[in-house]
């Protein structure tokens, strides 16, 4: 039976652990619980936060939030996340990473792959722990990114990647989709797209090898369905496993809040398909 979504605290939780990934200084969000951003990242950090259980957690998994890689959701996408996967008794790790074309602290500008560089030392930081489960999990931009960490050849290879209304291929200046979008600024968030199409057969680099959960809204503007189509597809003629759902009339960021329609079943149903791609 599903895990009923944890209610909010009244203030905002406090990390575990603050893990610095890179040099710099610590990251200060804008904004107040439960909507707080980053508008500019000093670093990269990963943010834990444990299952608050008696027993070992059963898994960990990695929270990417989004923000078209401008910005970075903090609370509504990443801890607000991971407050329910750790109901599930999973240890969540978010991800706060550096953002493409932004100031770099020392007269320049952060390369269009900083993120993947920095979800690679998330990674490389978990594969010192004891060894558990591990999952990929990111809403909007930030399940771009989950997309590309899950297609990484890495010693931390997960169980599944969970991506939801996430622009995973259609920014892509070959897919676009509406056909004729301008290219996005900066020039580096653009060139990470190109890069990264994640669920175009004839890009195989950016095909998950691992199950793959989708959940998207049929007439989300800021990211068209066709995105989570052309995955569809690409799965289908490469034998992948896809757990696909697309809602009418939910809105771009539904995330874990938004209730008005039958997306507000979508939670019970990734954490099924969690609990299968976990064995339990």
């Amino acid at each position: 039976m599903p895990t009923p979504r944890p209610a909010l605290p009244a203030e905002a939780p406090t990390p575990d652990r603050v893990i610095a990934l890179s040099e710099g200084a610590l990251n200060a969000p804008e904004g107040q619980w439960p909507d707080r951003v980053y508008k500019r990242v000093t670093r990269a950090e990963l943010s834990a936060f444990k299952a608050p259980t008696s027993a070992p957690a059963r898994a960990r998994a990695i929270v990417y939030g989004g923000g078209g890689y401008i910005n970075l959701v903090h609370d509504r996408e990443g801890v607000e996340v991971a407050l329910w996967l750790n109901a599930q008794g999973i240890d969540a790790y978010v991800l706060t990473h550096r953002l493409p074309g932004q100031d770099d602290n020392d007269g320049g500008l952060w390369p269009y792959d900083i993120a993947l560089s920095d979800g690679i030392s998330a990674l490389d930081y978990l594969n010192d722990l004891d060894p558990l489960p591990l999952l990929h999990i990111g809403l909007s931009s930030g399940g771009h990114l989950a997309g590309v960490m899950a297609c990484q050849p890495h010693a931390q290879k997960a169980k599944g990647v969970l991506i939801a209304y996430a622009p995973i291929n259609a920014n892509h200046r070959d897919y676009k989709a509406p056909a004729g979008k301008p290219d996005y600024p900066p020039v580096e968030k653009q060139a990470f797209y190109d890069a990264w199409p994640i669920g175009i057969a004839g890009e195989p680099h950016g095909i998950p090898q691992m199950p793959v959960f989708l959940a998207y809204a049929l007439h989300d503007q800021i990211v068209p369905v066709d995105h989570a189509l052309n995955l569809i597809k690409a799965m289908q003629q490469t034998g992948g496993d896809v757990d696909a759902h697309i809602f009418p009339q939910a809105p771009h960021g539904f995330a874990l809040r938004e209730r008005d329609g039958t997306h507000d079943q979508w939670p019970a149903m990734a954490q099924r398909w969690i609990d299968k791609v976990l064995g339990a």
